[in-house]
């Protein structure tokens, strides 16, 4: 199998990704450059279902059928690519429980599906379907098959998004009138193409020429062109769709056009494709009124080109960590707020692993249990307050927390369920903004970890599974608990690498990565050397060392001015520390309390 270089030198498989449909020859080679491609065209739901557990990532068209049992089943997936724009082929609910990222390529076919829909409207307008067919049979029927011309006539656009409004640029040259219904519509943008928005759909069936739908199937869209509907419109008019069959009730528009209530239609997608025999989609094919195409919207070979490339540069950025671009179970995320975030998604994933690794760790002294705290606040300074979504924040720091706690499963945290499995597990987390100017202290933006007392429950074992179990507490625990100090991590980004400023009371400035043997101890003489022995004897080897004294003027009081006197000494190492080894270090020579931690 391919492998390539881990980042400790080690040699580590490529991530694989499976392509049961047609992807660009430019699309795969951007793709086979870092990861193990399969290409399997043909298989069936039972094949796929028994080789999908394998796969990271899968990328799909519109044939295959994503489904919640196959999504059950791919352990490792963490993307699903949709080459095209719609996703109802892939059921994002279950993909968004198991942290699966949804990608497709909204704009990749928009002037594809556009130019085809203009392509219908003129086909339909001027019999070329049905004048084909004829001249082909040796017949020569000018005056029976006269048509109309579009020029003057009203084009109704129900849907007007990228593709919507690229049609009516299309027929605004042509010198249609336009006019169309969408609750969501970009007033400017319309009024800039000279679309006149109507209040509701009735409004726009009667007044329509020609109508032409760009939604999505969703439960509001479905079945939306039905009797009642068709017989609102003009006998003249013309209905066309290549957006997504099952918008338009396919018997009810058979009848109307048989009943001559409607004029023709141009239709490029069905219920179910193929249609099977004698189904109404059929008997909608065979309609001498009818213009149709099998599903041939996006069917260019730029489209192709555009929407494979797109959905593999995705499905990279993902398999790479980075954030999803166009995900459809996760927020959009402006280009230059991706730039913003991208570092500071690192930073709070290490935050929320220091936090469990060290502040809930059992191993930090004598007897230690851990306790782990689930109520959090995450509190953002700088330009970090000002962006429009931190909810990769809110994942990353989930996931940070989660992570060490071996009762995840394999389950991939991330954008797409992390509030979610936060809620599942009993963690509150209080996102705050600052707008306090942090330049001051040298960062255009800061981010702070408080973890509260309020809520508090053990760190699972290794042996247990589910979700964090919450323990009852007595009135005295919760009064201890309470004068608990709150648990901080400070942290910031320099050149685009993560660094911790503050751990707990003590001020530090560490990049938090490797593995780091942290040590609380009396700032005095002879602590150094004492640790240094006892791993030099377990044969581990220390690469750095920093010292963090208390973030804290010096107290009067006997207790705080032995608490300010203390510092943490935090070194990084080569290898984890055994519990053993740990252990050996607490005590009056040694440190007070110790915690290795893995970043």
């Amino acid at each position: 199998m391919p492998v390539s270089n881990g980042t400790n030198g080690a040699m580590t498989p490529r991530p694989k990704v499976l392509i049961p449909e047609k992807v660009s020859p430019d699309g795969l080679a951007l793709l086979s450059a870092t990861l193990e491609v399969h290409e399997r065209k043909g298989l069936s739901p039972e094949q796929l279902l028994e080789i999908i557990p394998d796969y990271d990532a899968l990328i799909v068209r519109s044939e295959t059928k994503v489904s919640a049992q196959l999504l059950n089943a791919a352990k490792r997936l963490k993307v699903v690519a949709r080459a095209g724009v719609g996703v109802d082929n892939v059921d994002v609910e279950t993909a968004t429980k198991n942290g699966i990222v949804v990608v497709n390529s909204p704009s990749g076919n928009i002037n594809a599906a556009a130019e085809h829909t203009i392509a219908l409207m003129m086909a339909v307008a001027r019999n070329v379907s049905e004048a084909s067919a004829s001249i082909k049979a040796g017949k020569w029927e000018r005056s029976r098959l006269v048509g109309v011309e579009l020029k003057g006539k009203t084009l109704a656009i129900v849907g007007l998004g990228k593709v919507g409004l690229t049609v009516a640029r299309i027929a605004g040259g042509l010198g249609m009138h336009l006019i169309a219904y969408d609750p969501y519509a970009n007033t400017s943008l319309a009024a800039a193409a000279a679309v006149t928005l109507l209040p509701d759909l009735a409004s726009l069936l009667t007044a329509a020429d020609f109508f032409t739908i760009h939604t999505p199937l969703i439960a509001s869209t479905k079945g939306m062109i039905s009797a009642a509907e068709l017989a609102t419109m003009k006998p003249a008019a013309r209905i066309l769709n290549v957006a997504r069959g099952g918008m338009i009730d396919e018997t009810a528009l058979l009848d109307a056009l048989s009943a001559g209530t409607i004029a023709g239609a141009g239709l490029d997608v069905f219920t179910s494709e193929p249609p099977g025999p004698d189904s109404p989609a059929a008997r909608l094919i065979a309609h001498p009124k009818v213009v149709a195409t099998p599903h041939l919207g996006a069917s260019t070979v730029e489209a192709q080109e555009n929407v494979s490339i797109d959905v593999c540069e995705q499905v990279l950025s993902i398999l790479s960590g980075q954030l999803p671009r166009s995900a459809v179970n996760a927020p959009l995320i402006l280009p230059e707020e991706y730039r913003t975030l991208q570092p500071f998604v690192s930073l709070v994933e290490k935050m929320g692993s220091l936090y469990t690794q060290h502040f809930a760790s059992g191993a930090r002294r004598p007897g230690g249990s851990g306790n782990f705290r689930t109520t959090f606040d995450l509190t953002y300074e700088g330009s970090l307050a000002g962006l429009n979504t931190t909810k990769p924040l809110f994942a990353a720091l989930v996931k940070g927390i989660l992570a060490p706690i071996s009762s995840l499963d394999g389950l991939n945290v991330n954008i797409v369920n992390a509030e979610l499995v936060a809620k599942e597990r009993g963690i509150l987390i209080n996102e705050n903004r600052s707008r306090e100017d942090v330049e001051e202290k040298g960062y255009t933006s800061f981010v702070t970890l408080r973890a509260r007392t309020r809520r508090t429950s053990s760190v699972p074992s290794s042996q247990e599974r589910g979700t964090l179990s919450r323990q009852q507490s007595s009135a005295a625990d919760v009064r201890q608990q309470q004068q608990q100090e709150d648990q901080v991590i400070q942290g910031f980004v320099s050149g685009n690498l993560p660094y911790i400023s503050r751990l707990g009371r003590f001020s530090t400035n560490i990049s938090p990565s490797g593995t780091l043997l942290i040590c609380r101890n009396f700032d005095s003489c002879g602590r150094i050397g004492f640790v240094g022995s006892k791993l030099g004897k377990a044969g581990v080897n220390i690469n750095l060392m920093t010292v963090a004294p208390v973030d804290a003027p010096a107290a009067e009081d006997g207790a705080e001015a032995e608490r300010s006197s203390e510092a943490l000494m935090i070194l990084g190492v080569d290898r984890p520390v055994e519990d053993e080894v740990v252990r050996s270090l607490i005590g009056e020579e040694g440190v007070l309390e110790a915690s290795v931690v893995t970043l």
